[in-house]
């Protein structure tokens, strides 16, 4: 996995932005896998301001999004719906009918949603770019600890500690919701390109798992490491606990000088 250590939250977030944006101008019709979460505010705000002061043309993207809570209404301001409604799509030129966001209204049976989904990935030609964020505990997207390393879109149980890092976002009499629908592990490693972005101090010991520990279901991240084509986009505090953080800085300039036409 490729380490892009920067210097801060909004350095991030710019990086980030570009890296997208080149692949929207190089690929017009570009399959985008996203993610919702503190981390990729910046990025969503940086790609609205590009819209807005650089005409980048986002009208002929396909989205497709990680994740979505089970049993909260789409129209609940903390729905990842409505979320990524108000943070971005309402800023941008992607027709409605490009966005693609997993439903989580309760179901008797969630298999045959499920597997809908999937094949709306499959049929729009798989995902060309895949955004991430990352969990304290090294998951990416809903895959908790124990989650298959091959596993697909599938409804998953939250952990504790997800519940209790989700509870700022609701008013204090609000229990958050404790299951979500989720691409899985699986399904992530086929995106052609993935973006895994972490910032803070909190997400240190994830970044040093995902990175550098072993490849493991306990740290759902961890399976990138098997990707070809991925990159850990993080800020100098996430960073921190790197056992290779000068190495990682020069393998991205030498990367850059073998590789000049790929979009970093």
């Amino acid at each position: 996995m490729l380490v892009h250590i920067t210097k801060d939250f909004e350095e991030l977030s710019r990086e980030a932005a570009r890296v997208v944006a080149n692949a929207i101008r190089k690929k017009h019709d570009l399959r985008l896998g996203l993610a919702t979460g503190s981390t990729q505010l910046g990025l969503y705000q940086e790609l609205v301001r590009m819209h807005r002061q650089e005409r980048l043309d986002l009208s002929q993207v396909v989205t497709f999004n990680l994740d979505e809570y089970i049993g909260l209404a789409s129209g609940h301001p903390q729905s990842f719906r409505s979320v990524m409604f108000r943070d971005f799509f309402d800023h941008i030129n992607i027709p409605r009918e490009n966005i693609h966001i997993p439903d989580g209204a309760p179901r008797s049976g969630y298999e045959q949603y499920c597997e809908e989904y999937e094949e709306e990935i499959r049929s729009a030609g798989g995902i060309d770019l895949q955004v991430l964020g990352l969990g304290k505990d090294g998951h990416i997207g809903f895959n908790e600890p124990t989650s298959s390393l091959a596993s697909r879109t599938r409804p998953k149980t939250l952990t504790r500690q997800t519940v209790e890092d989700n509870r700022r976002f609701f008013g204090a009499k609000e229990e958050p919701p404790h299951a979500a629908i989720t691409m899985g592990i699986g399904t992530i490693l086929e995106a052609r390109r993935v973006l895994l972005l972490a910032s803070g101090a909190a997400k240190a010991r994830a970044v040093a798992l995902a990175v550098e520990g072993p490849v493991t279901a306990s740290v759902s991240a961890s399976a990138l490491q098997m990707h070809r084509n991925a990159t850990a986009l993080v800020d100098r505090e996430a960073a921190a606990d790197l056992l290779h953080r000068e190495y990682y800085e020069r393998a991205l300039e030498m990367t850059r000088k073998l590789t000049p036409g790929r979009l970093w």
